[in-house]
């Protein structure tokens, strides 16, 4: 583990953009340019936009180290194929999240891939999901 770290969420968001964009499952669906953070722009679909962060500092550990725990949203959104598309994005990318995430500068102790929310859209052509994360990181500093 190195001696200095990104914010936490950055870490963990980093380690999820990192797993979708080498999962074949999940890029044959959606291509790497659109599994990011920022905004969703509707000649850029189908998407996964990683928003709505949330860090909670924990406090101490031995040997000098902190501990947060993150939630994070990543939103799902598809045009056309509406629905069908936006859940068969959602399901190859909770199963590319089963597996330990890679992390450089701290170490993911706990991580869920736990929900996520169907939303209704107005226009009935968006389909948009919300898939829950949390994890409890652990760094140095």
């Amino acid at each position: 583990m190195a001696t200095a770290m990104i914010e936490p969420s950055l870490a963990l968001q980093t380690a999820i953009n990192a797993r979708l964009i080498s999962t074949p499952a999940v890029t044959a669906l959606v291509a790497a340019d659109q599994i990011r953070t920022g905004s969703m722009r509707r000649e850029q679909l189908p998407c996964i936009i990683m928003a709505g962060s949330q860090t909670e500092f924990l406090g101490y550990a031995a040997g000098g180290q902190y501990i947060a725990r993150v939630y994070m949203d990543l939103h799902i959104w598809a045009l056309d194929a509406g629905s069908d598309l936006a859940k068969a994005i959602g399901f190859a990318l909770h199963n590319a999240l089963r597996a330990p995430l890679a992390t450089e500068d701290c170490y993911i102790d706990e991580f869920e891939a736990s929900s996520v929310l169907w939303l209704r859209d107005p226009d009935p052509d968006f389909a948009h999901g919300v898939f829950k994360i949390e994890a409890v990181i652990r760094w140095r500093i």
